[in-house]
């Protein structure tokens, strides 16, 4: 599932993009097997702006789908937008209430005007790390109308789609909706606002994990990783370890 090592995506995130990453939560490294932890990957505008996210690891001809309708949608929503911000948003997100719906059966309304809203830090619709300290709002998204013409169809292939769990519409009918499907609906809302402010929603609220600072956690790291073995660490800083060759350096 390690879609960044298939040459033809990083071929085109070389072409389109400029790659970062963050550490946003911890995981454990027991023997030589990673135990939780996930990924979420945003594409964003040079500011920050979240255009879209893959939320959960995807292979590569799904990570390659997805990055190249970034950049179509993108150049699309210039074209259309003529330089007007407000539109550029609107575009951006009825195009991902759009692609719910060719993708799940289900319509929302994209929200194509955010009102002022001052951000409590102190409000329950908050993330919070272990210690208690607001990291990013709890952004809700639209409320699902109801399904398409294409709906029975569509639920079938989305019920076994990654994280897919119940959800209900206005109406109090209950479907299904995976990860991505998810992704679609939050940023129908809340698209094109900066990534601290949508982290959160995905990482938590999508797929189920906890922000956190802490460091990760190595299950017996000298017997495991060796360049924490006893031989290692008790070599002079001057002395290269073996197979190491020139990463120990004297401090000035």
């Amino acid at each position: 599932m390690n879609a960044l090592a298939n040459p033809e995506v990083g071929k085109y995130l070389n072409e389109y993009f400029v790659s970062s990453f963050q550490k946003v939560a911890t995981f454990r490294i027991v023997g030589k097997q990673k135990q939780g932890g996930n990924v979420a990957t945003y594409f964003c505008a040079p500011d920050g702006r979240v255009l879209h996210c893959i939320a959960g690891p995807v292979d590569a001809g799904t990570f390659l789908r997805e990055a190249k309708w970034v950049v179509e949608t993108t150049q699309r929503a210039m074209k259309e937008a003529k330089g007007n911000g407000a539109e550029f948003k609107a575009i951006f997100r009825t195009a991902h209430a759009e692609k719910l719906k060719a993708e799940s059966g289900l319509v929302v309304q994209p929200v194509t005007f955010d009102p002022p809203v001052a951000q409590d830090g102190d409000s329950a619709l908050t993330y919070r790390d272990p210690t208690g300290r607001p990291l990013a709002p709890k952004l809700p998204s639209p409320p699902v109308d109801g399904p398409d013409v294409q709906f029975r169809g569509l639920q079938a292939a989305e019920g076994k789609a990654a994280g897919a769990a119940p959800m209900m519409d206005r109406a109090g009918r209950r479907w299904v909706l995976g990860n991505q499907g998810r992704v679609h609906m939050l940023l129908a809302a809340h698209g094109m606002s900066k990534i601290e402010t949508i982290y959160g929603s995905v990482f938590e609220g999508i797929l189920g994990e906890k922000i956190s600072t802490r460091p990760i956690e190595i299950v017996n790291p000298q017997r495991e990783l060796p360049w924490r073995n006893r031989e290692v660490m008790n070599r002079p800083l001057s002395q290269p370890a073996p197979g190491l060759p020139g990463t120990l350096r004297q401090p000035k």
